[in-house]
């Protein structure tokens, strides 16, 4: 859902690379490993992406000045490194013991003895009905069957959660419920249109309830103000007082 992140000191002359070589550096104790580009450019420029840390510099530049400028940026670099390997930790794996996040807690789909699938509460006690859904399925699923049961399962989770925090914020607020739209877009968790429309991202139904609470607070407060002005915040800060510490929060999970 986020593109790569990029620190360039300067983006004069960039031609393509000329060749690729694997390195390795220690920053602040930890061993980095990652693509050394040589290539026809003034500068030197970094790239970090799901392929890891890619430099690129110009073709006759020493590699000591190279690891100079690593080590001055190795707070950045160990950031969004980190940031990228907890993008992969959370994306899901289409198998029966997989684990699915639904509010911020683990569910897995699983056979039971009489073939039926359902999705169940990670290590949940024995007898806690409630928290399964059955789904009458063969007990034998391919990858494409299970991205596809689960995905419903997310749609149908999320309407039903989505619908009921818009209505507790809508009245909260005073305003009248909107419609609501589940979302794909690549970077924002939610958005909302003069004509009363509001766009949440499927992927919040795995987030902790709060941070849905924040998203919906924040998106109907447009319905008042427009806008991201003073007035906006103290609006969401009316039906939201933490939004601070949840939006902090929602901006590291990407």
């Amino acid at each position: 859902m986020t593109t790569a992140e990029n620190l360039s000191l300067s983006l004069k002359g960039d031609v393509t690379a000329l060749a690729g070589e694997i390195r390795r550096i220690s920053l602040k104790g930890k061993d980095v490993v990652y693509t050394l580009e040589r290539c026809r450019r003034k500068t030197l420029g970094m790239r970090i992406d799901s392929r890891g840390l890619t430099v690129r510099i110009p073709s006759r530049e020493a590699l000591r000045w190279v690891e100079s400028v690593l080590q001055n940026k190795a707070d950045w670099i160990l950031k969004k490194l980190d940031e990228w390997e907890n993008k992969k930790n959370g994306e899901l794996t289409w198998e029966e013991e997989s684990v699915f996040p639904l509010l911020g807690e683990p569910w897995q789909l699983a056979s039971t003895a009489t073939g039926v699938m359902r999705m169940t509460r990670a290590k949940v006690t024995t007898g806690v009905k409630e928290r399964q859904l059955k789904l009458p399925l063969p007990s034998a699923l391919t990858t494409q069957q299970i991205e596809k049961i689960v995905m419903e399962w997310y749609r149908e989770q999320a309407l039903a959660c989505f619908s009921e925090r818009i209505a507790l914020y809508a009245d909260k607020l005073g305003v009248a419920r909107p419609r609501l739209r589940l979302s794909r877009a690549n970077t924002l968790w939610g958005s909302c249109n003069s004509r009363g429309i509001v766009h949440l991202h499927w992927r919040l139904i795995q987030m902790p309830l709060k941070l849905v609470d924040y998203v919906v607070a924040h998106e109907l407060s447009h319905l008042i103000e427009m806008n991201h002005s003073p007035a906006f915040w103290r609006t969401v800060s009316y039906v939201y007082p933490d939004y601070v510490a949840a939006r902090k929060q929602l901006k590291s999970l990407g």
